[in-house]
């Protein structure tokens, strides 16, 4: 109860002019990032990361926020206008928000994308706050053997929700190859710095980032066929609406359901909880849901609102579970959230138990600029700039494209002040380019980045403390507790996967 308080206490933070400054730049950072194909929110806080040195952490932190709501959010416009998503998540939304917008009901499809993003994303945002206390007495519980143990689960898990296996675990191997440079973290020696001086340190968590998520963006981008975008967004934006188009009533919120909207924001939080997961499995499975149990199945995959708002409410609900796993045990529970780990450790910061309890403080703003984004933002950024939104597309990509390249290799110096480190994102941008485009996801590697050093510090430390025994992992009940939710997760995400794909067939064949 008293962690409860100290985080509706946040509130008074959040509320003071400069936190709302900085929470509203952040949003909208995060709306003009996720409406573009090809820019996400993670890499739109990847940009924000050397920008935060110079501002407290509690400003940093509510920044990220806004653009973590409003960037999973706004890959539905995108998805509705021009029939690609803007972000991963919005993949369920071209089904039914693009057949709407070729009706015309484009306004009223964006609309409910809008509300129903801001009831999951409160709904989720609640959850978070209202739950991680108990989190945190459960992870107060786990002692060095089992964070090894966890931290091997999440790693594992991470590996296979993806498809092709194998390359994530290159991706994987790669991260933590790169992880392992620098100074040893129990011995007063370096390893693997070949003599260069330059590496003694360590590759920096900034340059990583950046070069893997940003960099190999860019070239990435530099391939797409610009005149046939241009042609795709032109057609979107020749489309005209009326401000009132763009608000659904309260009848066809009805007519959707509120169990439709509760269910798909349960669905959503729980899957954010499961490390890896991320809001496109949040979406796909409560659309699934969501058709299971409609009144006219028929209608889905040609403008089915329903379908519609289950996959963004659930998408937006997953923001709140994903930071669960992240700030009480340190694991991240989607990328954006990896990067937003980062984040924190670049102030020093080392997500856990210890954090919530010590320094729920810090952490209570956080958490109630997630729910105000959710809860007044979103609908308040549709009442102001709903029709504005259909002309984000227009956005000229070289001159965008070209600033982003500027902002990210800056945003190196200015986190590094190397140029070596400079060079080293570049590198790391071409490798992760041609990883890219051989289909190694990117995910794995960056949270083998993150998680790998602790990862070996919390095995090593065991071990030294067992002088040696591995038979420690096993006679602890914590670290035996995730070794065998590790096998069960091996055993059932592999055979939901199939079913997933199998429905998505049935689909395509229907």
């Amino acid at each position: 109860m008293d962690q409860i308080l100290q985080i509706l206490s946040g509130t008074a933070v959040v509320f003071q002019p400069l936190s709302l400054l900085y929470l509203s730049i952040g949003f909208f950072i995060g709306i003009i990032f996720g409406a573009l194909p090809g820019l996400t929110s993670m890499l739109a806080i990847v940009l924000l990361l050397p920008m935060t040195y110079t501002m407290p952490m509690t400003y940093a932190l509510i920044m990220c926020m806004g653009v973590y709501m409003s960037g999973i959010y706004s890959g539905s416009i995108t998805a509705i206008t021009i029939n690609i998503p803007g972000a991963p998540s919005a993949l369920m939304t071209c089904m039914e928000g693009h057949p709407m917008m070729k009706k015309g009901l484009g306004a009223k499809a964006i609309g409910h994308a809008t509300i129903g993003s801001a009831i999951g994303g409160t709904i989720g945002a609640l959850l978070l706050i209202f739950i991680s206390p108990l989190a945190v007495s459960l992870a107060l519980k786990i002692r060095t053997p089992g964070k090894f143990s966890l931290i091997l689960f999440a790693l594992i898990v991470i590996v296979i929700v993806e498809k092709n296996r194998t390359k994530a675990v290159i991706s994987m191997a790669f991260g933590i190859m790169l992880s392992t440079i620098g100074m040893d973290p129990l011995k007063s020696v370096s390893r693997f710095t070949f003599g260069n001086p330059n590496l003694i340190e360590g590759i920096d968590l900034t340059t990583l980032i950046i070069g893997a998520f940003a960099i190999s963006e860019l070239f990435d981008q530099s391939t797409v066929n610009n005149a046939e975008y241009n042609k795709m967004t032109n057609a979107a934006n020749s489309m005209k609406f009326k401000r009132s188009d763009f608000f659904p009533s309260f009848k066809e919120m009805r007519e959707i359901g509120w169990m439709t909207y509760i269910k798909s924001s349960s669905i959503g939080y729980i899957i954010g909880v499961l490390p890896g997961a991320g809001a496109s499995m949040a979406a796909f499975v409560s659309y699934v849901e969501a058709k299971r149990t409609s009144k006219h199945p028929e209608m889905f995959g040609n403008g089915a609102v329903d379908g519609l708002v289950a996959a963004e409410t659930a998408n937006n609900a997953m923001c709140g579970g994903a930071l669960v796993p992240m700030l009480s045990l340190g694991i991240p529970g989607d990328g954006t959230t990896a990067i937003i780990l980062g984040v924190l450790m670049v102030y020093g910061v080392v997500p856990g138990p210890d954090l919530l309890v010590k320094q729920m403080h810090v952490m209570a703003p956080m958490y109630m600029a997630l729910l105000i984004s959710a809860a007044v933002l979103m609908p308040l950024s549709l009442f102001l700039f709903g029709p504005y939104y259909l002309k984000i597309v227009k956005i000229n990509r070289l001159v965008l494209y070209s600033s982003i390249a500027l902002i990210a290799i800056l945003g190196v110096f200015a986190a590094t002040y190397s140029t070596f480190q400079m060079a080293v994102a570049l590198i790391i941008g071409v490798v992760m380019y041609f990883f890219k485009k051989q289909k190694y996801p990117n995910v794995p590697f960056i949270l083998a980045v993150i998680l790998g050093p602790l990862c070996e510090q919390y095995m090593r430390t065991s071990l030294t403390l067992s002088n040696g025994n591995p038979m420690v992992f096993i006679t602890n009940f914590d670290s035996l507790f995730f070794l065998l939710l590790t096998v069960a997760f091996s055993i059932l995400l592999p055979r939901a996967n199939r079913r997933a794909e199998a429905l998505s067939k049935c689909r395509e064949v229907k």
